[in-house]
């Protein structure tokens, strides 16, 4: 799918989630494959209105959308495994009513609730402006 295209798949797979809640989301795929690109148009769908930003040096980003719901944007790029989780207060974080996305989720082990939905994008060869999507 294009860019363009993972950006309305995002948008509506946010505004799907608001039914969902608690949901997890987690994103799987090499770096620049479109992980933040896809955060932040399920963002904007979910009801995000300021800017989705790569978490990869702060581990958590928290937003609030426009009628409170929380999103918590999780990049766990930077840990080794995870017994590293409580110090970032995933206890918190995997029991909060919100939606959680999880770039990175293979750092999280078992950790990662069973019913969470899991998208790997990917790189299409010989052309930059697409990615394979699966989920």
């Amino acid at each position: 799918m294009t860019l363009a295209e993972l950006t309305v798949f995002g948008e509506q797979l946010g505004a799907a989630a608001m039914a969902a809640l608690p949901c997890t989301i987690t994103l799987s795929g090499d770096l620049g494959a479109g992980k933040t690109t896809l955060t932040r148009a399920i963002g904007r769908g979910y009801g995000v209105v300021e800017p989705v930003t790569s978490p990869t040096f702060a581990l958590v980003h928290e937003y609030i959308a426009r009628d409170v719901r929380r999103l918590f944007h999780l990049d766990l790029y930077r840990i080794k495994g995870p017994h590293e989780l409580a110090n970032i207060g995933w206890e918190m974080l995997s029991t909060e009513r919100a939606l959680l996305i999880i770039e990175w989720p293979d750092r999280a082990g078992d950790l990662v609730p069973d019913d969470a939905l899991a998208i790997t994008l990917a790189h299409v060869d010989d052309d930059e402006s697409r990615r394979r999507v699966t989920w």
